[in-house]
């Protein structure tokens, strides 16, 4: 796991190391002034020669990943650096190549053939591997076993919690990440992601590719949004680490994305490439901050997204430019540990880009991961190509690799938990996050009856816990078919008279007057039904903003601003447990101690 110690930053390190060198020299010369440079008056010989001989010790010949030019301060000490130099040291060009490649894969059985014909790092699991916890747990265990790697394979991810779930049915549920900025615990943050980790490895993932560091411009954020802790830079810096801690204490290596920073730009990178147009100080106070924090904490990896940043690289996507990810991300902020490329498939890098070509330029650039290329195979085939031209060196590709090894084997320890273990985690977040912003901060919010609508994933989420608290839910029923569908109008026949036409277009008419009067009786008859409760509306990521007398929104709270009930709540989720947590509140039963961790404008106020 990520000791203390491991939890050092590498540029901090490194500077002390500098400064003892800088005082060893100092205390030296100082030695010789005042003995006239001779030997000291005991007779013995200096430290830097050999004995009897007064020759100068020759340092030490540097070890495998020394040779590298590895730093230690980010997870594996060096002992774990040098068995992963000498490992990736025997392999072939093609398959070292094939190592630094995670590639997604198709269907929901175990694609050994593919990870051991192209000798792949790895791979990603999304929704449409996903069956089960039974059948992903079998598919990483069989790639597990018959990878045939004396090292983990990099068995990735996406699962963030709220809006980007990829194990839905297969994992515990837990909210957006936008709950920990609300309930602003850092210490409940790192149990929750955790007992999230804990599940993960259970099921036989090594990677998960989160926390998100982004901080959250507001509305204007069409892509990250409740995926951001908060639209606060130290809120954001607090929870990332204490996230990322959590899923490494788990066994669960945690990629911090998307660096430099994709809340602030109005457009997502998987359509096209977003332009980043703040200031270099601008992005220093706000969205580098995080990742800066994650550095000085010590933390392990950092996936680098597919932007333009204009300060910086202009035109350039930040995941090409080594001015981005080696210069700003790991000279300036000191980052010695593993850089994963956002997803290559992307529009933002593909459109216009020979796909060989960007794996190689990603690879010139700093990174040590290729996530996602189009084609694996012709990604390793372009980056052999381009070490046996000498645009890249097979030293170049020894670094990325023995990092990768290195680092899955010092977070190999764990074997995780069975899915379920993390429920109460999940419920505890949900709890301490629940907000309300505009209504009692006490008391019952509602009768015993109630009218649900809106979303529909979280009314149905919301109907079970509400008849489990004994609450009567009405929810509006669908009309009978006979009242919908109408008969197609009568057309003229061949031969037939005018007036038995005109007969029959009336007999016809009057049937669809019928059908509409009854329809009307039936609707006025099912909103006297739904009257009765209270109506609680719910509006889910990026929906149509919903009016009644409580609404609640299960995603980004800003859609709360244009909703007019005079009871407002956000639950940032929908799982079952924040159902749960926002059935008690409602009740009266349990408190809402939630604060809005982004400005809402439109809302009474951030929290009770």
């Amino acid at each position: 796991m990520l000791s203390e110690v491991a939890l050092t930053s590498p540029r901090s390190a490194r500077r002390r190391s500098a400064a003892s060198a800088l005082t060893a020299v100092a205390l030296v010369a100082s030695l010789a002034a005042c003995t006239g440079g001779d030997d000291l008056s005991d007779g013995q010989p200096d430290a830097g020669q050999a004995a009897g001989s007064g020759t100068p010790t020759p340092p030490p010949p540097p070890s495998p990943s020394e040779e590298l030019g590895l730093a230690e301060g980010w997870g594996p000490d060096r002992q774990e650096l040098d068995r992963a130099a000498r490992l990736v040291g025997r392999l072939d060009l093609p398959e070292l190549a094939g190592q630094l490649i995670v590639a997604e894969w198709r269907g929901t059985a175990a694609p050994v053939a593919m990870v051991r014909d192209l000798h792949l790092g790895g791979v990603i699991a999304f929704d449409s591997n996903v069956v089960s916890a039974a059948q992903v747990r079998g598919v990483n265990a069989a790639l597990t076993r018959q990878a045939g790697r004396k090292w983990p394979l990099f068995l990735g991810v996406d699962q963030e919690g709220g809006v980007v779930e990829r194990l839905r049915g297969a994992a515990t549920r837990f909210p957006t990440f936008m709950s920990a900025g609300a309930a602003d615990d850092p210490a409940l943050t790192r149990t929750a992601y955790a007992a999230s980790g804990a599940e993960l490895r259970g099921l036989g993932f090594t990677v998960d590719f989160a926390p998100d560091a982004d901080v959250t411009s507001g509305p204007g954020d069409p892509t990250i949004g409740s995926r951001s802790p908060s639209s606060r830079p130290r809120a954001v810096s607090e929870h990332v680490v204490a996230a990322a801690r959590g899923f490494a204490s788990a066994g669960v290596l945690p990629v911090v994305k998307h660096f430099p920073g994709h809340g602030s730009v109005p457009a997502d990178s998987h359509l096209t490439l977003p332009v980043q147009t703040r200031t270099r100080a601008r992005l220093e106070e706000s969205d580098l901050v995080p990742f800066r924090s994650a550095v000085e904490a010590g933390l392990p990896a950092v996936m680098v997204g597919h932007l333009d940043v204009r300060a910086v690289d202009p035109r350039v996507p930040s995941s090409l430019s080594r001015k981005v990810v080696t210069d700003l991300l790991r000279e300036d902020l000191g980052f010695a540990g593993l850089v994963v490329t956002d997803s290559l498939a992307m529009a933002a890098v593909t459109r216009g880009r020979d796909p060989g070509r960007t794996a190689v330029r990603a690879l010139r650039a700093g990174s040590d991961v290729l996530l996602m290329p189009p084609s694996p195979a012709a990604a390793r085939a372009a980056v052999v190509r381009a070490v046996r031209s000498g645009e890249l060196t097979r030293r170049r590709l020894e670094q990325s690799a023995a990092r990768q090894v290195a680092l899955l084997t010092h977070l190999s320890g764990s074997t995780g938990k069975p899915v379920g273990s993390a429920r109460a985690a999940s419920r505890r977040l949900s709890a301490a996050a629940v907000t309300v912003t505009d209504g009692a901060c006490s008391g019952r919010l509602v009768g015993d009856t109630v009218h649900a609508y809106g979303d529909p994933g979280a009314v149905a989420t919301f109907i079970p816990a509400a008849r489990a608290a004994g609450m009567s839910v009405l929810i509006r029923q669908s009309p009978p078919a006979d009242l919908t569908e109408s008969r197609p109008r009568p057309e003229r026949r061949k031969k037939e008279r005018k007036k038995a036409y005109r007969q029959r277009l009336e007999a016809w008419q009057e049937a669809e007057t019928r059908r509409e009067r009854r329809l009307a009786v039936w609707i006025a008859r099912e909103d006297a039904r739904l009257s009765v409760g209270t109506g609680v509306g719910f509006t889910g990521f990026r929906d149509a903003p919903v009016d009644g007398e409580v609404a609640v929104a299960t995603d980004s709270p800003w859609v709360l601003g244009r909703v007019g009930a005079p009871t407002r709540i956000a639950t940032y989720g929908d799982t079952p447990a924040a159902m749960a947590v926002l059935v008690e509140v409602l009740l009266g039963q349990a408190p809402a101690p939630g604060r809005l961790p982004v400005t809402v404008a439109g809302v009474a106020r951030p929290g009770c």
